[in-house]
């Protein structure tokens, strides 16, 4: 059964073929994913590795979290699940008035 590891503090020069040959030496990797800004592109600093076994990934943490790795100490730890976010309209799923008055328009008045 697989495993999915959160890798942190990772150098904006680090590619997912990079993680994928690091993390090789703990065991089979699945997935590699580092993260990027929706509007930019540029990584975020961090990303997901996946396993091929839960003991591969206890492997992979006692080996490479704190290790130091293009100039940065990794924190690497078991991932945890996305929380659920509220509603698909965004951070205010309710779509209600909005603070301040006025039910939107583009905020210009006459």
């Amino acid at each position: 059964m697989a495993a999915k590891l959160f890798v942190g503090n990772l150098s904006f020069q680090a590619t997912e073929e990079d993680l994928r040959e690091l993390f090789q030496q703990a065991g089979t990797v699945e997935t590699v994913r580092i993260i990027t800004d929706q509007f930019t592109g540029r990584p975020r600093g961090f990303g997901f590795v996946e396993m091929a076994t839960k003991e591969e990934a206890s492997k992979a943490i006692e080996m490479l979290n704190g290790r130091l790795f293009r100039d940065r100490n990794l924190v690497v730890d078991e991932a945890r699940p996305q929380p659920q976010r509220a509603g698909a309209g965004g951070p205010r799923g309710d779509r209600g008035p909005r603070p301040g008055g006025g039910g939107g328009g583009g905020g210009w008045r006459r």
